[in-house]
């Protein structure tokens, strides 16, 4: 006798299944809103923005000081302004005797030279009319009657273009100008935002015109 055949019975829901994989487990999975910036947020970017600039503006101008003037000022100028948005009587005092000592060092640099002596020694002094005066006398070696080193207009040329790179760069930082000019903010900010690129236009020119020849303090040839 053969043995019955099983009936197959199938069972069909109203609604549809839905897969819990596919659907989100917990507020987690919800992605948040979207929340506005802060207010700060769009002022620290303007100043960030400011900032960028001004480096790009000025990078050019640092080959046309003397080595060592520029990380001086930047080394010393953060300990004068160490307060926080202050500054005083003695802030602005020293922030005038630092932009004095660098500017003079900017100058008188430009007209320095030096030689190498037959021991292999490098002798520096200062470019005269009549020649080149170093610093110690009683050397035992002698000093080089070029004509290249007494001084020209060249030496000055180069000694002003310095002096104002310098200035372009100092103003060009917020610290010196809110510091020197507390009431013209707005209008030096203006100021400063063509006036470093027109100075290192100018002095490019000028030194294409006027080449560098000195091997003085920190003013290496062109």
């Amino acid at each position: 006798m053969e043995p019955p055949q099983g009936l197959g019975i199938k069972i069909y829901n109203a609604s549809p299944q839905v897969d819990p994989s596919k659907q989100p487990s917990s507020s987690q999975d919800v992605a948040p809103p979207e929340m506005p910036p802060p207010p700060g947020g769009r002022k620290r970017r303007a100043v960030a923005n400011g900032v960028q600039k001004t480096l790009s503006k000025t990078s050019m101008l640092v080959n046309f000081l003397p080595t060592g003037t520029l990380l001086t000022f930047e080394m010393v100028l953060p300990s004068i302004h160490a307060a926080k948005g202050e500054c005083s009587h003695v802030t602005t005092l020293m922030t005038h005797s630092l932009l004095g000592l660098c500017t003079l060092s900017c100058f008188f640099f430009h007209f320095t030279d030096s030689f190498r002596g037959p021991d292999g020694k490098v002798y520096y002094g200062f470019v005269t009319p009549k020649g080149l005066a170093v610093f110690k006398h009683g050397l035992g070696v002698e000093v080089p009657k070029d004509e290249r080193y007494k001084v020209g207009l060249t030496d000055f040329v180069h000694a002003f273009m310095s002096v104002l790179v310098f200035v372009a760069i100092a103003f060009s930082d917020h610290r010196v100008t809110d510091c020197l000019f507390p009431n013209h903010t707005k209008e030096m900010d203006e100021a400063m935002q063509s006036f470093p690129l027109m100075v290192g236009v100018i002095c490019s020119g000028l030194f294409l015109v006027f080449p560098n020849t000195r091997y003085g303090i920190g003013c290496s040839a062109a």
